[in-house]
């Protein structure tokens, strides 16, 4: 029963790959070309998920960035980015990206705030599931230039 079962789930296997390639054949019955008949769909593969601000100081340029590039066969469109909360804002392309093309979303960050940073970014596209995106880092007060302070005691007169 186990082999039957198991021969079964082989054939299938084999069955569903050779219908993903199909060969054309010429008049002598020679193979002439493969033809792709996977479904044209976007995939977007992004370089790095998680950005790290690393410690920066409060009042900093918190803009940092995810690139990506549609790995797929279509044009990849993405929908909606959206965060976690309101100090962090995602700014994305809103054009179709082309098979083979990267693009990039850019984080803004208000680091207004002192403390760790742990947020995330939502992308939502025609590539299928949602895709999250960290952010990470920490923020610091600045330090402050330290400012000699004036002698006010007064100054004994030699003798």
């Amino acid at each position: 029963m186990k082999r039957l079962f198991l021969l079964a789930i082989i054939s299938v296997l084999v069955i569903s790959v050779q219908a993903q390639k199909e060969k054309t054949k010429d008049k002598k019955g020679a193979a002439v070309e493969e033809i792709d008949t996977l479904p044209k769909v976007p995939v977007i593969t992004f370089e790095k998920t998680t950005y790290d601000y690393g410690n920066i100081y409060q009042g900093d340029n918190g803009e940092g960035y995810f690139l990506f590039k549609n790995t797929g066969k279509a044009d990849l469109i993405l929908t909606n980015c959206s965060s976690s909360c309101g100090c962090t804002v995602p700014d994305w392309p809103k054009d179709p990206i082309a098979p083979g093309a990267t693009a990039k979303i850019i984080v803004r960050y208000d680091t207004k705030r002192i403390g760790r940073i742990s947020k995330s970014v939502y992308v939502d596209s025609n590539a299928g599931d949602r895709v999250t995106l960290n952010i990470t880092g920490n923020v610091s007060a600045k330090p402050t230039e330290a400012v000699p302070e004036e002698n006010t005691s007064p100054m004994m007169e030699p003798k």
